[in-house]
């Protein structure tokens, strides 16, 4: 069979199942997939905005917009951005404070989780009740500010990480994926003698793979773009993470009301500051992009992988 052929059978066959949908079936996956492709663009699009508009000379940003004429770009952000010696500190920073907290968070959510799952676990209900009620109900911020300080962790790293590292909502998740694994795992676990930590860090926390990698990702991203936290507790400027850092450079460069006098420099300054807005924004997402691409696979692994044969 040529390749020809091949291809030609692959399109017929395309078309018959095409044809098997009626019309309703049809005009619901054409608005899903316009809807997808609406979705694409408006992600794509703005993403290459801001890649090209980073190394576009800030006055022809600002007076022709997006040009490819690469005699106008420039890459005086990057290196004004990357020459900074605060931005290796709050990058490292804001490395070690996501990782922390995704252990941490992961862990704790894991572990919370499991017995909640148990049908068998005698209190389950009051718990339940008791993790829903802090998702309406919360202290604010003094409260936890008076906590925090009354501990001694203000100004350290775990002023940022231990506030925030327990989520009720993924507890809930990891809860219903426990009860979705097949009770026979607990059944053969307890033929072959294993206990209850045997069981959970053994046979239970392999099979649970994809929701580890999931809730990892999503604690790791929320560190990673937080800045509120950081901004109240930490003051030593060595101790903030790359977030802040990036913050105190766009206002380091933004143009000062009394500096009228001098409107050359206010030019120069603002122009620099519309320039670094769109190198910043890359530099703080990078990590997450490539990241992106290595947990994805998890994603669309099955739960049972490797768990139960026939």
């Amino acid at each position: 069979m040529t390749d020809r052929d091949y291809k030609g059978g692959s399109l017929m066959k395309k078309k018959s199942v095409w044809t098997r949908y009626s019309t309703q079936d049809k005009v619901l996956l054409s608005a899903g997939y316009l809807l997808l492709g609406l979705f694409a663009v408006a992600i794509i699009v703005p993403m290459l905005y801001i890649v090209v508009a980073s190394f576009i000379d800030p006055i022809t940003l600002q007076n022709k917009g997006i040009t490819f004429d690469f005699s106008k770009w420039t890459t005086t952000a990057y290196e004004r951005v990357i020459s900074n010696r605060q931005i290796w500190i709050g990058f490292k920073n804001a490395i070690v404070y996501s990782v922390v907290f995704t252990v941490v968070s992961v862990v704790v959510t894991l572990l919370a989780a499991y017995p909640l799952s148990r049908s068998d676990f005698r209190g389950k209900g009051f718990f339940n009740i008791l993790f829903m009620i802090t998702m309406f109900f919360g202290g604010g911020l003094i409260p936890t500010y008076l906590i925090v300080s009354n501990l001694g962790l203000v100004d350290s790293m775990w002023a940022v990480i231990l506030p925030g590292a327990f989520s009720v909502w993924n507890m809930t998740i990891a809860r219903t994926y426990y009860r979705g694994i097949p009770s026979e795992l607990r059944e053969a676990a307890d033929v072959d003698g294993a206990n209850e930590l045997t069981f959970f860090f053994k046979i239970l926390l392999p099979v649970c793979t994809p929701i580890i990698a999931v809730l990892a990702l999503w604690q790791f991203v929320a560190m990673w773009n937080s800045y509120f936290d950081a901004m109240i507790y930490l003051n030593d400027s060595a101790k903030q993470p790359l977030q802040l850092v990036l913050r105190s450079i766009l206002i380091q460069n933004q143009p000062e009301s009394g500096m009228i006098a001098d409107m050359q420099s206010t030019a120069a300054r603002a122009q620099l500051a519309e320039l670094l807005k769109y190198a910043t924004i890359i530099i703080s997402s990078l990590p997450l992009l490539v990241m992106y691409p290595f947990f994805q696979k998890y994603f669309d692994s099955g739960i049972m992988t490797g768990a139960v044969k026939g």
